[in-house]
């Protein structure tokens, strides 16, 4: 399970960030599509590494339910954004009737952004650190995996807060922790499966 769960988490970032270098390169409707299905998809993948994560560190099992709860909230409002953007939002723009910015993805102030916030940086944060936690309870490569998921944790929930309450730009602390620190987490995960 460890094995297929860091693989599948490894994959995913991998395409999610090739999905986002199409979006930035092309800019075409249908690169970002593809950018917000691979968002969608990612959070019950980031669901599964999670678990595999607190299973490998021996998270205790009521940080793991919490966990769970937490990430399974950032699925939830991250798909829900994403959808309503993509079958409504854009439909809506497509037929040339306007959409105010604020229920548009990739404008701030929104509501649909809002919502992604919340969900990976505000709910994912916190599901990092269920992870982590009781931080001093493990030894070697499980401590570096703890410290790299508080690590995770205080980037997201940084780009929450700086983001939605001080300016848009620091929300790029939050992609850090649950884009590149979860890559980092898959990769030491990986390698120490058997």
């Amino acid at each position: 399970m460890t094995k297929k769960a860091s693989l599948a988490g490894i994959i995913t970032c991998l395409l999610y960030f090739l999905s986002m270098g199409l979006f930035l390169a092309a800019k075409t409707d249908l690169s970002l599509t593809i950018w917000e299905m691979m968002t969608v998809i990612s959070g019950p993948v980031v669901l599964i590494v999670l678990i595999a994560l607190a299973e490998t560190v021996a998270t205790p099992r009521h940080y793991q339910k919490a966990m769970i709860a937490l990430m399974s909230c950032a699925c939830a409002l991250t798909g829900a954004a994403h959808i309503i953007n993509i079958s409504v939002t854009r439909a809506l723009i497509r037929e040339g009737i306007h959409v105010p910015t604020y229920f548009q993805i990739g404008c701030w102030p929104s509501v649909e952004m809002a919502a992604d916030y919340l969900a990976w940086g505000f709910f994912t944060g916190l599901a990092f650190l269920c992870v982590s936690l009781p931080f001093g309870s493990a030894e070697g490569a499980k401590q570096r995996i703890k410290l790299i998921s508080l690590l995770c944790s205080a980037l997201c929930i940084t780009g929450f807060i700086g983001g939605t309450f001080i300016h848009e730009n620091l929300w790029y602390f939050a992609p850090m922790g649950y884009g590149i620190g979860l890559l980092i987490l898959c990769v030491l995960m990986f390698r120490s499966s058997k």
